[in-house]
């Protein structure tokens, strides 16, 4: 860990050792940044240039934070949750007295961090379902990935690479995926009511209060 630690620039570590030294700090600072939209092209920026550019995707804010709790002395996990007609979602993933939280930005309100009360990675999958909705509506979460270790890719330079890092999107992609909502129940789901759908979309970039595209 400290020789991947050593290629961070000593004003990166101020930022993590200072600024982002909780989970609940590390969520706050993806919560104020602005989510990015991709509006040019689809990027996955390295925490270093999340640091840079202050924006952040999805999986731009979990490997952003996964760094930042390797820095504290964690294991740097993210974990893919998967759906049905919509985006996956990745969140970076943590353990306090045994128990599994989450950090995570997201387009949806109610996607973003979760309280380390959860003794399973199942659980802590689990707790997102019923926020976990598309713009119809529907109800998508399906699945999980078990939370993967990006110390396995240090040779590649994650923390600080120039380049994009779609390579661990593909293996997130590969790793085979626990199923949570059987077919049979699939089947059976309601759409959200109003008062749930407008909570998550609350912060939505596109379909929130007062912006072109708000579902009625």
């Amino acid at each position: 860990m400290a020789r991947a630690l050593a290629e961070l620039t000593a004003a990166e570590l101020a930022v993590f050792r200072r600024r982002l030294d909780t989970p609940a700090k590390i969520q706050r600072f993806l919560d104020e940044i602005p989510y990015n939209t991709e509006a040019d092209e689809e990027t996955f920026r390295s925490p270093r240039r999340v640091l840079a550019d202050r924006t952040a995707n999805c999986i731009e804010g979990a490997v952003l934070a996964a760094a930042a709790l390797r820095v504290l002395g964690n294991p740097p996990l993210i974990m893919d949750l998967t759906a049905v007609r919509d985006e996956d979602h990745v969140i970076a993933v943590f353990r306090r007295r045994g128990l599994w939280g989450a950090i995570a930005t997201s387009k949806f309100t109610g996607l973003r961090y979760r309280e380390p009360v959860y003794r399973t990675v199942r659980e802590l999958a689990m707790s997102y379902f019923e926020q976990y909705f598309n713009l119809a509506g529907e109800r998508t979460l399906r699945g999980y990935g078990r939370p993967v270790n990006l110390a396995r890719f240090d040779r590649l330079h994650w923390m600080t690479s120039a380049k994009d890092l779609w390579w661990i999107a593909e293996h997130l992609e590969r790793i085979p995926h626990v199923e949570l909502v059987p077919a049979a129940a699939a089947n059976g789901l309601t759409r959200l009511g109003p008062n749930l759908r407008a909570a998550g979309l609350l912060v939505h970039p596109t379909a929130g209060p007062g912006r072109r595209g708000q579902i009625p």
